[in-house]
């Protein structure tokens, strides 16, 4: 509970005290490759938002990486799917999924730079796993035609810094185990870890 309270309280402090909370706070992920920096829509994608500001708040992402690279020699649809994706590297959320976020409605699509929620079925996501698109993934947002259910991927942020290290951690070599047919050729052989994640005062 104190987890998920978090937040909250920190926008409470914040207004109590005469302020306005910040809609659209910074966060770098301090990553062994660089440093990147992400703005984050709390605005327009609430929800995936607010996971994602919990995790770096609560210092989850401290210790975790990116370990997966998809290119186009490597996506098994043949779309030029383009990204990176990170988070726990256990890949086992710590905090209850969080409700789908439409592109449709958030209005941010996948295009480059921009930061997304990984996700099985919707509704199952968590921002224990994010990616970062790296080419024009458009094709993840709702109606696109990569996911047969055609709800998309909720984006909620935008690389405003770092975009050179993104894509140095997506050149890595990447045929290391997979437990999914679907990513095989697909795992970083040594993730990158983040050092550490932190809000941008």
């Amino acid at each position: 509970m104190k987890r998920l309270l978090a937040p909250l309280l920190a926008v409470s402090i914040l207004v109590a005290c005469g302020g306005e909370p910040d809609v659209r706070p910074n966060v770098v992920l301090q990553t062994e490759a660089g440093e990147i920096e992400i703005e984050v829509h709390a605005d327009t994608a609430p929800i995936s938002a607010a996971d994602f500001l919990l995790h770096v708040d609560e210092g989850l992402y401290d210790g975790a990486g990116f370990y997966r690279t998809v290119r186009a020699d490597n996506d098994p649809r043949d779309m030029g799917m383009s990204l990176i994706q990170g988070g726990l590297l256990s890949q086992e959320p710590v905090t209850p999924p969080i409700a789908h976020e439409r592109t449709t409605d958030t209005g941010l699509s996948n295009v480059r730079g921009t930061v997304s929620i990984a996700r099985d079925a919707p509704g199952t996501g968590s921002a224990a796993y994010f990616f970062i698109n790296i080419g024009d993934n458009s094709f993840l947002d709702t109606g696109g035609e990569r996911n047969p259910d055609g709800e998309g991927y909720a984006s909620f942020g935008t690389v405003v810094r770092g975009m050179d290290v993104v894509e140095t951690i997506q050149a890595g070599r990447s045929d290391a185990d997979s437990a999914e047919p679907v990513t095989s050729g697909q795992i970083l052989n040594t993730p990158i870890i983040i050092e550490r994640a932190y809000r941008v005062d």
